[in-house]
């Protein structure tokens, strides 16, 4: 076979362009110099006889050759960095790295807490959170960028097939009033009563808003009804206008404990109704598992799950070892063949 006509350091060029979308901007972010950067680009195009940029407007837009490019060089540079975990696991987490995902309630306000609990027991590992759309989490884990993700939801469905999806725990959602509000002096109120309240939520586009409509429309709450006066694009938006005696709000109880427990805010019970939502952890069972990622599946994510969640979850992990092992030594016993 012949040489490759291209280099890692050229595709990673290629991606920080299309990221960029300069030149310009894709040298800073590399710390190189841009005419560095355009002569790596000459010399892939000239190894590739194609052209890989329209240079004809003012952002540097991909080619079909191009968007393909990427597209494998993305998948290329993932299994080098899957690569190189792997090998840092020989170190028995003595180093390493943990990639968590979250969708933005369970990034804000869980996974903190259960990230500082990991650190305190392995402090040598490195741990990023990235914190997105539950879709974009989704496809991090599914492209190998992500070890794990604790989302609220709905998963894709392209990638139902190639992740694995863990009931985890349950969420609930508690009405939350002004503690002036003259509701906040009952001990319970009816469905109907929230028809007259005057709601704060987030833009009606977003995942979370339509995730907390679904769940109150299954407890037969009819969200079209709500007299919605304001759209806030944040949890901690929406809490302070509460605060402030704006008006009502839907939230996550796990974002409001805090407010709580200082008396700014008051939660109020509704007559024969809990609301909740199921929190998924996801995490692709063909991509390698880290040493960090299962120490963290096993000694934290217990923790904070429904009872009985734990067996489950490590036998599904523990399925993922078994095939990818059972794919090592196939592999090496044709070798030796």
């Amino acid at each position: 076979m012949s040489d490759l006509p291209f280099t890692l350091d050229q595709l990673r060029i290629l991606k920080a362009i299309a990221q960029e979308g300069s030149f310009k901007r894709a040298a800073d972010s590399l710390y190189v110099s841009q005419p560095a950067v355009s002569l790596q680009v000459q010399n892939l195009e000239r190894q590739l006889d194609v052209p890989l940029f329209d240079r004809g407007g003012r952002r540097a837009q991909l080619t079909e050759a191009g968007h393909l490019l990427l597209s494998y060089g993305e998948k290329i540079l993932s299994l080098c960095q899957e690569t190189c975990r792997a090998i840092e696991d020989l170190q028995n987490l003595q180093g390493g790295t943990l990639i968590v995902g979250a969708s933005q309630t369970t990034g804000t306000y869980l996974l903190p807490r259960m990230i500082g609990m990991f650190r305190q027991k392995y402090p040598d590992v490195a741990v990023q959170l990235h914190v997105h759309s539950t879709r974009r989490t989704a496809w991090s884990v599914a492209n190998g960028q992500v070890d794990l993700a604790i989302i609220g939801g709905e998963i894709p469905g392209e990638l139902s097939e190639s992740l694995e999806v863990v009931s985890y725990a349950e969420d609930e959602l508690a009405l939350i009033l002004p503690v002036f509000h003259p509701f906040s002096k009952l001990e319970k109120i009816q469905k109907e009563d929230l028809y007259k309240l005057q709601f704060i939520a987030l833009d009606s586009q977003s995942t979370i808003r339509k995730v907390i409509d679904q769940v109150l429309g299954r407890c037969e709450i009819d969200t079209r009804r709500f007299k919605v006066e304001m759209e806030l694009n944040s949890i901690e938006a929406i809490k302070n206008a509460v605060q402030s005696g704006l008006g009502a709000a839907f939230v996550s109880t796990s974002a409001i404990a805090k407010e709580l427990q200082m008396g700014v805010l008051h939660r109020t019970p509704i007559e024969g109704v809990v609301v909740k939502r199921t929190l998924w952890l996801i995490f692709n069972p063909n991509r390698y598992r880290s040493k960090a990622a299962e120490a963290f599946s096993r000694e934290i994510l217990p923790q904070f799950a429904n009872p009985g969640w734990s067996q489950d979850v490590l036998t599904l992990a523990q399925k993922s070892i078994v095939i990818s092992t059972l794919d090592i030594a196939t592999s090496t016993s044709a070798a030796e063949d």
